[in-house]
């Protein structure tokens, strides 16, 4: 990057110092490295729903179908490529933040190669898995549906990129545990851009474009992420601070491919776990009466709750990259100070935001399906019913992003489970089915899961399990 243009930006985008982040003010510092990642989540979300606009600007008959088959393929796009950003991500957070507060900047560079080479293996053997698996999979949830063959349309498709889906993962994470977020920003700004500029062509058809629906949206989401994937090979061949990519140092060395699995074989069983979990969530919403109305209102509510959440989510990659490299320059009592003020922050936060969605919710659905009056219905219930819990999702977010940037994955897989497998999906069922209670039933069932795993997650989180290095004392052969 030029330096010009860094120089530009107001000096709040600033990427703070190793010592900054170890000693300077908790807000402020965690807003330096937060905001950036909000934009870029804000980005990201934005063409999210770009694909969700355009696609309910399809003719009725097939709008609603489109969306619900989107909704339905994220979940298991999402399973396979949160077990490889599960174990890389969740590697890359913990290593490269805590070499870099303990001073060890070579060891955190080597981190990131080595796990550069184990997820580009992974995200291309699952690719083909997901490509030849999902079919008989959204057969099984779905049954031969309109929604299943425009979701199996727009899977396959994803699947054929999926290293362009996993990698720029990669490279986040390991740029924001330095308290880069400025770079990522950037580049997501350039991806999203061309994807919304390739929705409404793609979707709509244009000219001498033809009318492509789901599939035209599948295609605009592989160009954005392969644009990312590039400008991030790019600058992390050439060096971005700390970081830079050796083919000397992508070299497996069993070492580092072993503390990288060790790290990150939880975040990935819990993540993948939870992925597998919405799909199984998408199912039962599927087998209501209405289910169409049901995913379709659903699929635009989880979008409009995903632009919410982009604040905390941003605040959590400051909250993980202070921690973590807190714990590596062995600074307990600021890692401490770290946790407290930062779950107090996302708490308000979320309880703020559920205040102002809450009379806003059914003008918000109908922007993006505003010719079914049904689908708005339905998905203002789901988000009115969800705006309850919020505040609760603050300790959950929060002993998420702390036990990642402490290395400790076991307990966030813990709370993942139970959230999704022992609260979410059987509550929903007991009151969406057993208790026929319907759409209203499901949806009162998943804000309950939130409510007492964002109670669990406190309690945790004030046992101080997670105050403990991963990192050795003692600096490691870097190969």
């Amino acid at each position: 990057m030029k330096r010009g243009f860094r120089a530009s930006f107001p000096v709040r985008f600033k990427t703070p110092s190793t010592e900054e982040i170890l000693s300077g003010p908790v807000f402020s510092t965690m807003a330096r490295i937060g905001l950036p990642a909000v934009l870029g989540s804000l980005l990201h979300t934005l063409y999210n729903l770009a694909d969700a606009f355009w696609i309910g600007r399809l003719p009725a008959g097939s709008g609603a179908a489109a969306m619900a088959g989107i909704q339905v393929s994220w979940p298991i796009v999402w399973f396979l490529i949160s077990f490889i950003a599960g174990f890389s991500g969740a590697a890359a957070s913990a290593l490269v933040a805590q070499y870099m507060g303990a001073g060890r900047p070579k060891e955190a560079n080597l981190a990131l190669n080595q796990l550069f080479t184990l997820s580009l293996g992974a995200s291309v053997l699952f690719a083909g898995l997901g490509y030849l698996a999902s079919p008989p999979l959204l057969r099984l949830l779905l049954g031969p549906t309109g929604v299943a063959e425009a979701a199996a349309l727009y899977i396959r498709i994803i699947f054929l990129g999926l290293p362009t889906m996993v990698l720029p993962g990669l490279f986040y994470s390991a740029l924001a545990a330095t308290g880069d977020t400025l770079t990522p920003l950037l580049v997501t700004t350039g991806g999203v851009l061309l994807n919304m500029a390739l929705d409404p062509p793609l979707v709509l058809g244009w000219g001498p474009i033809p009318q492509m629906g789901i599939v035209g949206a599948a295609y605009a989401t592989l160009a954005a992420q392969g644009l990312s994937t590039i400008a991030f090979l790019f600058l992390l061949a050439r060096g971005k601070g700390p970081l830079r990519l050796h083919r000397e140092a992508m070299l497996p060395q069993i070492p580092w491919i072993l503390k990288g699995l060790r790290i990150g074989v939880p975040a990935a069983l819990g993540q993948s776990s939870m992925a597998f979990g919405f799909v199984v969530m998408t199912a039962v919403i599927g087998r209501l009466p209405n289910a169409e109305v049901a995913l379709a209102g659903y699929g635009i509510g989880d979008r409009i709750l995903g632009m919410l959440f982009i604040l905390t989510e941003g605040l959590g990659v400051g909250l993980t990259t202070m921690v973590g490299q807190a714990l590596g320059a062995q600074k307990m009592a600021r890692a401490r100070e770290v946790v407290r003020r930062g779950i107090a922050l996302l708490v308000a936060l979320l309880a703020l935001e559920a205040a102002l969605l809450w009379p806003l919710r059914g003008v918000l659905v109908a922007l993006f399906m505003p010719s079914r009056p049904d689908v708005v219905e339905m998905g203002a219930a789901f988000i009115g019913a969800f705006a309850v819990s919020m505040p609760f999702l603050g300790t959950f977010f929060a002993a998420m992003s702390i036990y990642r940037g402490a290395g400790h994955n076991v307990p966030t897989m813990f709370l993942g489970l139970l959230r999704l497998w022992i609260l979410r999906i059987p509550l929903s069922w007991l009151f969406g089915f057993v208790l026929n209670l319907g759409a209203n039933g499901v949806w009162w069932g998943m804000s309950l899961s939130n409510v007492v795993s964002g109670a669990v997650a406190l309690a945790m989180l004030l046992s101080g399990g997670w105050q403990k290095t991963v990192v050795e004392t003692s600096p490691t052969k870097c190969g």
